[in-house]
């Protein structure tokens, strides 16, 4: 008989994936936008990486922060421009666009700042729904916003995590990705959200990969569901 899952046995997933891996630790814990633009350079930099390796959203950060000096001057420039300066990310035109939508979404939501630091001061489910209603934000981009750099309770779901969390029985297979981010929110305890996002990202790439998955593990075994399992 399938177990089920509730607290405790989330507990012992993230105990066990801790024990073939180690501990997810934080980069650094910000909890507010003391300086008023890192909250924004998080979610651009975020827009950026969607669909995308890890290398060439550092290059196309890179490329856009030292072009322009300011948001003011990436929100003002013209869109083609823009695009050739972030290509590496692909889907430039498309990023470019949301990139702009966005600094124009929080400079009137602010009166006239480039800062997130109101979201800060919103509860979480309120935070999402703001970023989310912003064209090309999906629930990914504003989990990744708000657990990153305000240490909101929201979990970010990659293709890793949606699809060890499929094999693992966490959610349904026929999830769509708003439904899985929304169950995992509701199932995995708050403090786990993002060190048991990190562990579930690990073990995507290094056994429960999409395909051909190395399944010799005590975690695979335990949990998985797969058919190489």
């Amino acid at each position: 008989m399938e177990e089920t899952w509730d607290e405790t046995r989330v507990r012992e997933l993230h105990d066990d994936l801790v024990d073939l891996y180690g501990p997810a630790e934080r980069d650094g814990e910000h909890g507010s936008d003391a300086d008023p633009g890192e909250g924004v350079r998080q979610l651009v930099t975020t827009i950026l990486s969607q669909n995308v390796a890890d290398e060439n959203t550092r290059r196309a950060a890179e490329n856009l922060f030292s072009t322009y000096e300011g948001y003011d001057a990436i929100e003002s420039a013209p869109p083609e421009k823009l695009a050739e300066v972030i290509r590496v990310a692909g889907l430039p035109e498309t990023k470019a666009d949301r990139i702009q939508r966005a600094l124009s979404a929080v400079r009137a939501e602010t009166g006239g700042a480039y800062s997130l630091a109101f979201l800060d001061a919103m509860e979480t489910d309120a935070a999402k729904p703001w970023l989310t209603d912003i064209k090309g934000i999906g629930p990914k981009t504003a989990s990744v916003v708000l657990n990153f750099h305000f240490g909101k309770p929201t979990m970010a779901v990659d293709t890793h995590v949606e699809r060890v969390s499929k094999r693992f029985g966490l959610v349904p297979e026929s999830a769509s990705n708003a439904k899985v981010h929304d169950l995992l929110d509701e199932l995995v305890p708050d403090e786990l959200k993002y060190p048991l996002h990190v562990l579930l990202i690990t073990h995507g790439r290094e056994h429960c990969t999409a395909r051909s998955p190395d399944c010799e593990n005590p975690v695979c075994t335990r949990y998985c569901t797969c058919g190489g399992c």
